[in-house]
């Protein structure tokens, strides 16, 4: 590949690493991007693991051979299986620098060798990837035997790609912060109101093409006004944490299911796919631990699932509807378990009504901005 090519290869993977959108995406961009760049035949992004101590592949891209995942769920190797890097990993380099990129050949000696020989391969070149000044991991391109071993110009080139990849993890780094700021709540960590919409449009525009169950269960917590008022409000804000663990533990219970907390003392969980009477015992094992909080008075809980009798869902506005009523209708009766819309006329109410007897501020809890 000539100047020009190598120039067009360098953009490319830059505009690729760019355009994904999560974390995985990116890897794989940078692994083909490398690979093409290289014309090498297989190409893997790893990542070290200064605690474990370990380099862990997160992406092979290419020509794979027996055992070789794309993305593997834990492949990972030693550091000290491979001396050529120990005496750089804790090193720290200033103004975007870095160590330069290295080959190996099936004839060598060591891992990396024993490796291009058991996979059918002749070289490699690895370039170590540097990420605000540390060594954050490498990029590692390979050849099948039979083609050119790459020489001193491949690992010129390689250093340069690892420097783009480096700053492709960088700009996913900064878009996966925004990301958090924007869907999560800072004092749980949970998803908030904004992830919450989204999470439930996706999920009807599911049950509208294939009948997938949705299901939202909406809580109240109870007694964080008197924690408050009693014992101070950061207090207050440790009972309002140890909910969302309760809440993000018995949502695990739920494949998929997203836990949240629309504000104040107000919590939901979106499911799409378990079937409503899975949602239902997830809903009862929510109750039941945060009846034993220490500092709270347990929580009210609505149901309202398209796996029950509750008419059609064409929007989240509905869904919020029925399981607000339901919820309220647990909170005036003090129920220790969840109350379900559908499986109690009394609590569905028209699409478009008000529920009789609600207080103004849960008469309607659409999308943001909706009225």
């Amino acid at each position: 590949m000539g100047v020009d090519g190598r120039l067009r290869a360098v953009v490319g993977l830059a505009q690729a690493m760019a355009a994904a959108q999560t974390a995985r995406d990116s890897a794989r961009a940078a692994a083909r991007g490398a690979r093409l760049a290289m014309d090498g035949s297989f190409a893997a992004i790893s990542s070290w693991e200064r605690e474990r101590g370990r380099l862990r592949v997160l992406v092979n891209e290419g020509e794979r051979t027996a055992g070789e995942e794309e993305f593997p769920q834990d492949e990972s190797y030693p550091v000290h299986d491979f001396p050529e890097i120990t005496e750089f990993l804790h090193e720290r380099w200033a103004g975007g620098g870095g160590p330069h990129a290295w080959v190996e050949v099936a004839g060598g000696s060591g891992n990396r060798a024993a490796g291009l020989r058991r996979r059918g391969r002749g070289s490699c070149v690895v370039a170590p990837v540097v990420l605000h000044g540390r060594a954050w991991g490498e990029l590692y391109v390979a050849r099948n035997e039979g083609l050119p071993v790459f020489d001193g110009e491949d690992t010129e080139f390689a250093t340069v790609l690892a420097a783009v990849i480096a700053a492709g993890l960088a700009q996913s780094e900064r878009l996966e912060e925004v990301r958090k700021l924007a869907f999560t709540d800072p004092l749980t960590g949970l998803a908030n109101r904004r992830a919450v919409d989204l999470a439930l449009d996706e999920a009807l525009e599911r049950h509208r093409l294939d009948g997938t169950v949705v299901s939202l269960v909406v809580c109240d917590l109870n007694g964080l006004k008197r924690v408050n008022d009693t014992l101070g409000h950061a207090m207050g804000d440790r009972l309002l944490e140890r909910f969302g663990s309760v809440l993000s533990l018995c949502g695990a219970m739920l494949p998929g299911a997203l836990a949240a907390r629309l504000g104040g003392d107000e919590f939901c969980l979106v499911s799409a796919g378990p079937a409503a009477d899975a949602v239902v015992q997830a809903a009862e094992q929510l109750c039941a631990r945060a009846a034993d909080l220490e500092l709270g008075e347990g929580v009210a809980c609505g149901i309202a699932s398209t796996g029950d009798p509750i008419g059609p869902v064409k929007s989240s506005r509905r869904l919020f509807r029925l399981a607000d009523a339901a919820q309220y209708k647990a909170k005036a009766a003090r129920s220790p378990k969840p109350v379900v819309a559908g499986r109690d006329t009394a609590v569905v109410p028209l699409a478009d009504a008000p529920v009789p007897g609600t207080p103004e501020r849960r008469r309607f809890r659409g999308r943001l901005g909706d009225e």
